[in-house]
């Protein structure tokens, strides 16, 4: 996973740039980046950045990054408490997963079987510990991750992307470490640094995910469509999928394996959806109609307003849509790509974390659940992108951290405002989906630039 331009990744900018043949002189970010390399040189001093830049101070920021979220989920569990959406996991837990045994509220199956594991390992010694066994579960993932990113921390250019993605974790704050998402992500990531070199063992850690969150699904799809070996691919999801089916009848669980497909189907339009900013408005306005209310049977914020029930309907198709034309655009740029030869044709990696990003984009944006933790999706495939090329990826590794921070403001900080018409808080909303859809926007053009053809190959001009 080292960076295409061969150039150390901890300069955004060289002194002097020479305009390459594929980038466009209207796009180019090169002076942002140069300006922000030179505010951080007069921060951190030299010899600070040389110790930062290693395996052992990426080490030491993971350290610090996950100790804060393991004191705290340690003083929480000590009370006896938990936090957000962990206290229905540990009221699962405790209840064995039957619905029988709940007073009321969602049903532990709005999830796939594998999410029950994790729940059940930090329910092993009673309620008390749970959030902390939760946590430390999560960190572990975390750091599995990051060893696999930085190559054990061998791989010295892929140590900036490692920063970026303790940052992004800290920024997500709780979204990553109390969430279901969050244990998915870093095995999503690790899948991805497998990638097409191992694809058998990539689809494998995606089944798994797509077992705990379904998510996972469209890095697989984006995995299918660049591989030389599709038949590993879909080899690895059947035989996962059949261990899950074998665990479910161990379980008697083989009635309710499917029930998260069916679970979430007739929930409207959630408050955070990109897809229902109008009616967002609409409320804050006091127009048309349109309310916010919550709904309790899934714990979730939802808007209600002329159309919206229509909007709900057509999410689902156009959520399968825009997966399928972005799995599709992928495997156009995989084989258009290999008709002309710039720089030996398309790389693969680097068409399999483009369309990785457009798919987990389409996932968030074309759905009508917005849940904030839903940004952690994103994550994953920006980390690894930046290890293998850090000058391409960047923009959108800008534009996440501007999402997070976003996200961060809307939960937990101010959704109480949020949820009551606060115009401020709408609009920080309001940018955010916008970025997603800029987010989403520039990973379909990635696809795109990567499969078209060139009038002619250019001879390449080495930066100095």
């Amino acid at each position: 996973m080292r960076p295409a331009s061969g150039h150390d990744p901890s300069h955004f900018a060289p002194p002097l740039t020479v305009q390459r043949p594929d980038k466009e002189s209207a796009i180019s970010t090169d002076a942002l980046f140069g300006n922000l390399t030179r505010i951080r040189d007069v921060i951190l001093p030299a010899r600070v950045r040389t110790a930062l830049n290693s395996g052992r101070g990426l080490l030491g920021g993971f350290i610090v990054v996950h100790l804060v979220f393991l004191v705290f989920g340690a003083s929480l569990s000590l009370r006896g408490e938990a936090f957000s959406d962990t206290f229905i996991y540990r009221e699962w837990a405790m209840a064995g997963f039957n619905d029988a045994n709940l007073s009321g509220g969602p049903s532990p199956w709005v999830y796939p079987i594998l999410a029950l594991i994790p729940m059940a390992i930090a329910g092993v010694a009673g309620p008390g510990p749970f959030f902390f066994l939760w946590v430390l579960m999560t960190t572990l993932l975390n750091g599995w991750a990051l060893l696999k990113l930085t190559e054990r921390g061998r791989n010295t250019n892929a140590i900036p992307a490692g920063w970026w993605w303790l940052a992004f974790t800290f920024l997500m704050g709780w979204l990553g470490f109390a969430r279901v998402d969050g244990l998915t992500a870093p095995l999503v990531l690790v899948a991805l640094a497998y990638g097409v070199q191992r694809p058998f063992v990539a689809s494998v850690l995606l089944a798994i995910g797509t077992w705990v969150k379904v998510w996972p699904a469209a890095i697989m799809l984006a995995l299918f469509a660049v591989v030389k070996n599709r038949l590993l691919v879909v080899l690895a999801g059947i035989a996962t999928t059949a261990g899950v089916v074998a665990l479910a009848a161990a379980l008697g669980s083989v009635p309710k394996l499917l029930n998260f497909l069916t679970q979430q189907g007739d929930r409207g339009m959630q408050l955070e959806a990109t897809f229902t900013t109008p009616w967002l408005w609409l409320s804050v306005l006091n127009a048309g109609g349109s309310r916010m209310y919550m709904n309790t049977d899934i714990n979730s914020m939802q808007v209600d307003g002329p159309g919206t029930a229509t909007m709900s309907f057509l999410m689902q198709p156009l959520l399968v849509l825009a997966a399928l034309l972005v799995a599709g655009l992928a495997f156009w740029a995989l084989h258009n790509g290999k008709q002309h030869k710039v720089a030996g044709g398309v790389d693969r990696t680097e068409l399999l974390l483009a369309g990785a990003l457009a798919l987990a984009a389409a996932f968030v944006v074309f759905n009508k659940v917005g849940s904030p933790q839903f940004m952690v999706w994103l994550g994953p495939a920006v980390a690894v992108g930046l290890a293998h090329s850090w000058r391409e990826w960047r923009v959108p590794a800008a534009m996440l951290i501007a999402i997070a921070v976003a996200t961060y403001f809307i939960y937990p900080l101010f959704y109480d405002a949020l949820s009551h018409n606060n115009p401020w808080m709408a609009l920080v909303l309001t940018i955010r989906n916008v970025l997603l859809v800029v987010l989403f926007l520039w990973s379909v053009r990635r696809l795109y630039s990567m499969g078209r053809k060139t009038a002619a190959p250019a001879p390449a001009l080495k930066e100095t």
